[in-house]
């Protein structure tokens, strides 16, 4: 509904800030991405997300398109909402985290607070390739296609329940028999008649 916004800032703190666009004052939620791109600068024009709940309407301001692309997609997961999407954001700048969702790396996305295991491995899963084509990258470029195959079979069966250990034994069992040629989904399935 509301693409961006131009204007002065009347009041600036790390989280949120309010911009004078003719006479109307908008208050816009940020992340400290945003906040360390304005600087001391008056005049900012920012591109915004506006999340209608039921009870409120929040505008979300970012300092770049990119940075509100990788915000949509965030809240595109589920159990990602825009503060929290706005939270990670503010841990890393955009490129250090997509660079660890390409890259399957779930213990550099549990250090964000509030992303526990389930969510680092529900990001990496359901974002590696959305991110991968966001930087013009060909999916599964950040590491080896075996690998990556591995990565999303463990975190599949691991969201099943089965033991970290367990399937981590089984899966790189399997990987040294070859299982590099079969999908994620026969991997899985291999994985699961070998418990």
């Amino acid at each position: 509904m509301i693409a961006y916004l131009s204007g002065r800032i009347l009041f600036k703190n790390p989280t949120s800030l309010v911009i004078d666009v003719n006479g109307v004052g908008y208050e816009v939620h940020i992340s400290l991405n945003t906040f360390g791109k304005l600087g001391d600068s008056e005049a900012v024009r920012l591109h915004t997300y506006l999340s209608v709940r039921e009870d409120a309407q929040v505008l979300y301001g970012f300092a770049d398109s990119h940075e509100k692309e990788l915000f949509l997609l965030l809240i595109g997961v589920q159990g990602i909402g825009p503060n929290t999407a706005r939270t990670i954001l503010s841990y890393s700048t955009p490129d250090e985290l997509q660079r660890a969702i390409a890259s399957g790396s779930e213990a550099e996305i549990r250090r964000i607070k509030g992303v526990g295991p389930k969510t680092a491995q529900r990001l990496i899963v359901e974002l590696r390739d959305k991110v991968a084509r966001l930087a013009g990258l060909p999916a599964g470029s950040a590491a080896s296609p075996g690998n990556n195959i591995r990565e999303e079979a463990l975190m599949a069966l691991v969201t099943l329940g089965f033991p970290k250990p367990q399937m981590e034994k089984i899966l790189n069992q399997l990987m040294q028999d070859g299982a590099q040629a079969y999908t994620v989904e026969e991997l899985i399935k291999k994985a699961l008649r070998s418990v």
